[in-house]
C-alpha cells in the first residue's frame, strides 16, 4: 500500500503539471498522512537539512563557472579550435561538434547548457553546408549527454551527497566513460559521412592553428587545473567549484576581455535562478528521501528482488532496465534523487561497487535526456534547430542506440571502467 500511494502521489501530481520539486513535496505530505507522522516541523527540518551540505555547494560554483565562460568568450574559442583541427575532414563539422561538447563537458558539467551553446554555433553553419539537419541536431544533441559524465559533473554531486559516495572518486572514474562515449560517437558519425556527400572546409595553416590553440589555451587549462586538483588531493569538489568560477571570471575579464564589469549581475543572477531550481529539487528531494527510509521502502525492494543479489550483472540489468524507463518521463535530478536511496541499499548488498554503480546510474538518466516524450537536451536541440519534434527524435535514434550499447558494455565488462579508476586514483 505504500508504494503504490508513493507511486500515485508523485507520477500523479507530475501528470498534473505541478513542477517535479512541489510534487516531491505532495509525496512526502502524502506517505507522513499514510504513516500517521505529519508534522509541519518535520517537513521544514528536513526541507533544510536537504539543502544544509557542503559537498552541494560545488553546484552554484559550476554552474556560475559555466555562465560566466558562455559569456566571456571561453565557450567560442573552446568550439575554433577542434575547427581548425578536424574542421577539414570529411564530415568535418561533426567532429567539431564532438570534441566540442566534450571539451565544455569538463568545464561545466551541465548537459542542458553544452547542448545550447554548441547547437547555437554550429547548427546554422551544419545546415548552410549541407549536412543533413536531423542528423546534426541528434549528433550534437547526444554528445551533449557526454557532460554528466565527465568531470565536473553536477548529476555525480548530486548521486554522491545522496548516496554517500566520495564524489572525488565519482569524477576520476568519469573521465575513461566519458572520452568512449565521444569515440563512439566520432565512429558512427564517420560511418554515416563517408555515405554523404558533405562539403569540406579548407586545411587550416599551421600558423591558424597555432593562433586558435593560443587563444584557447587559457580555456583549455580549467579541467587541466580541476583535475589535476582532484588527483593531488589539492582540494574538494566544492573547493573545485570556487577554483573555476574564480578563473573563469579572471580569464573573462582580464586576458579575453570579452565579460565586462556591467553584465556581471545578470551573469550571477542567472546563476542564481539555475542554483535555486536545482537546490530546491534537492531539498524537497531530501523529505521524500527521509519518508522513503521510515517506511522502508528500501527493504520492500530489496526482499523483491532478493533472488537476483546472487547474481549482481542480471540485477544491474534489471536496475538499469527500470531506471531507463523511469528517465523517458522524468528529469534527471529528480530520478538520481528519488531512487537513489531505494537502489543503494541493495546494490551494496549485491557486493557491488557503489563507484561503479553511480557512474552507470548517471549515465543511463543521461540517455533519459534525449528520450522522448519528456528529454530536456530533446527539447533544446529541437527548439534550436526548429526542427519538427519527431525528425529531432528520428536523427537522434542512431546515436541514442550506440550510447545504450555502451552502457550494456559497461555492466557486462565492469572493468572498462574499474581499472582506469584504479590508474587515475592516487
Amino acid at each position: 500500500m505504500t508504494v503504490v500511494i508513493f507511486l500515485t502521489a508523485l507520477l500523479g501530481a507530475i501528470l498534473l503539471g505541478v513542477p517535479v520539486a512541489f510534487a516531491l513535496l505532495i509525496c512526502g505530505i502524502a506517505l507522513m498522512l499514510h504513516l500517521e507522522v505529519f508534522d509541519a516541523q518535520i517537513l521544514a527540518q528536513q526541507l533544510v537539512s536537504g539543502a544544509d551540505s557542503f559537498s552541494l555547494m560545488a553546484i552554484p560554483f559550476f554552474i556560475l563557472a559555466g555562465e560566466i565562460m558562455n559569456e566571456g568568450g571561453l565557450s567560442k574559442r573552446i568550439i575554433d579550435l577542434p575547427m581548425k583541427l578536424v574542421g577539414h575532414k570529411r564530415g568535418g563539422l561533426g567532429f567539431v561538434a564532438i570534441l566540442a561538447a566534450m571539451i565544455m563537458a569538463s568545464l561545466s558539467g551541465s548537459a542542458v547548457a553544452d547542448t545550447a551553446a554548441v547547437a547555437a554555433m554550429l547548427l546554422p553553419m551544419m545546415k548552410t553546408t549541407g549536412y543533413p539537419l536531423d542528423k546534426s541536431a541528434g549528433l550534437i544533441g547526444t554528445a551533449g549527454i557526454i557532460a554528466p559524465i565527465i568531470p565536473p559533473s553536477i548529476p555525480f554531486i548530486v548521486f554522491g551527497v545522496a548516496s554517500g559516495v566520495s564524489i572525488t572518486k565519482l569524477f576520476l572514474a568519469g573521465i575513461f566513460p566519458g572520452i568512449l562515449m565521444g569515440c563512439c560517437l566520432a565512429m558512427l558519425w564517420w560511418w554515416q559521412a563517408k555515405r554523404l556527400n558533405l562539403m569540406t572546409f579548407s586545411k587550416a595553416t599551421k600558423k591558424e592553428l597555432c593562433l586558435s590553440f593560443k587563444q584557447s589555451i587559457w580555456a583549455l587549462l580549467l579541467p587541466v587545473i580541476i583535475i589535476g586538483g582532484f588527483r593531488s588531493g589539492m582540494f574538494t569538489p566544492t573547493e573545485a567549484g570556487a577554483v573555476a568560477a574564480f578563473y573563469a571570471l579572471i580569464v573573462s575579464i582580464f586576458i579575453y576581455k570579452e565579460l565586462k564589469w556591467s553584465q556581471l549581475y545578470g551573469v550571477i543572477l542567472n546563476a542564481a535562478k539555475t542554483t535555486a531550481v536545482v537546490m530546491f529539487l534537492v531539498a524537497a528531494a531530501q523529505v521524500t528521501g527521509w519518508l522513503i527510509t521510515v517506511a522502508e521502502l528500501p527493504q520492500m525492494m530489496t526482499e523483491l528482488l532478493e533472488p537476483l543479489i546472487e547474481s549482481p550483472t542480471l540485477l544491474l540489468i534489471v536496475i538499469m532496465l527500470a531506471v531507463f524507463v523511469i528517465g523517458m518521463v522524468m528529469d534527471l535530478t529528480p530520478t538520481v534523487l528519488i531512487l537513489t536511496p531505494v537502489l543503494m541499499p541493495l546494490v551494496e548488498e549485491a557486493g557491488i561497487d557503489p563507484v561503479y554503480f553511480g557512474v552507470l546510474f548517471i549515465l543511463n538518466t543521461s540517455i533519459g535526456l534525449i528520450t522522448p516524450p519528456v528529454g530536456n537536451v530533446l527539447n533544446v536541440i529541437t527548439g534550436v534547430s526548429k526542427l519538427p519534434f519527431d525528425q529531432a527524435a528520428k536523427g537522434i535514434l542512431p546515436y541514442m542506440l550506440m550510447m545504450i550499447v555502451l552502457l550494456l558494455a559497461f555492466v557486462f565488462f565492469p572493468q572498462l571502467i574499474l581499472t582506469p579508476l584504479a590508474w587515475l586514483q592516487p
